[in-house]
């Protein structure tokens, strides 16, 4: 039996060929509990860059939460931010290079929806300017000014098309997580792509055919990145079509336990530094100049 600071026996294999491109979740993945990256993980994020393997980050987190991480990418500086709805430039303090938005007809389709089928429901509108929620959505994270009002009222347009919808939120206080996004795709998966990362009954809702894979496939064609060049690590059911789509994947210790049954390896928990140690095995396996 592995020690509880190593990933399980599948996790020591290294992948067949040294892959061009690490894809990495953030929370619950490369970032310890506290929403640090530690000593270990950030020296092994240079050390494949300085070895040629592009990394990028791609994450449920909005492009203004990636401060956490902005000293840590290297090289083209990119980010997949909002489960892939943005692709933001970090060395640039952000900047949108991409969006792919949620339509308003379609945000507002899902809210009547989820109504109806799931009474409590509340909401909140990310946009590229930044959130707007209902006074009944729980303030997970202080956002100063941010416009409220009922998601019917934000999305009705009186005042013109707002800025992109990059992410609608739907949060249930009393229904469990996965039974939540069962019925939220089940009564309005027509209209967009439902998928969750929190331990809470948050729904995180994109256009459809948006999500971390279909933006990290899209990145890595220009790049002339084949899906089998790719090591992806993740811990929740927002990554699982990322963990799908690369020709390695990992989940970590501490995954949702879809994502452990969908994955190739196991890898160590975020806390035990679980996505360095995959990466210093890659780097061991190098051939030497």
């Amino acid at each position: 039996m592995t020690s509880a600071t190593e990933p399980e026996t599948p996790a020591t294999r290294r992948p067949a060929a040294i892959p061009r491109l690490i894809a990495t979740d953030l929370d619950g993945t490369l970032l310890r509990d506290d929403q640090t990256v530690s000593d270990r993980t950030v020296a092994a994020l240079a050390a494949a860059e300085e070895a040629g393997i592009e990394v990028f980050f791609v994450t449920g987190r909005p492009a203004r939460w990636m401060d956490v991480v902005r000293d840590h990418v290297h090289g083209h500086g990119l980010a997949i931010c909002a489960n892939g709805a943005v692709v933001a430039d970090l060395h640039d303090g952000g900047r949108f290079i991409e969006v792919r938005p949620l339509a308003e007809a379609a945000a507002l389709a899902i809210v009547r929806a989820l109504r109806a089928a799931a009474p409590g429901t509340s909401f909140a509108i990310e946009r590229t300017s930044g959130i707007h929620y209902e006074p009944e959505y729980p303030p997970f994270r202080s956002e100063p000014g941010a416009p409220i009002a009922s998601a019917e009222e934000l999305l009705d347009g009186a005042d013109g098309p707002g800025a992109p919808i990059i992410k609608l939120l739907a949060f249930h206080p009393d229904i469990a997580p996965d039974a939540f996004l069962e019925r939220a795709r089940t009564t309005a998966g027509e209209h967009g792509s439902f998928t969750r990362s929190s331990p809470t009954a948050l729904l995180e809702i994109s256009g459809p055919g948006v999500s971390k894979a279909s933006t990290l496939a899209l990145w890595c064609e220009r790049r002339g990145i084949a899906s089998e060049e790719v090591v992806a690590f993740g811990d929740m059911p927002n990554d699982l079509e990322m963990l799908a789509w690369a020709g390695t994947s990992y989940a970590m210790a501490n995954a949702h336990p879809e994502v452990l049954a969908a994955t190739t390896y196991r890898t160590a928990a975020n806390t035990e530094d679980g996505v360095a140690l995959v990466i210093e095995q890659i780097l061991h396996g190098l051939p030497r100049p």
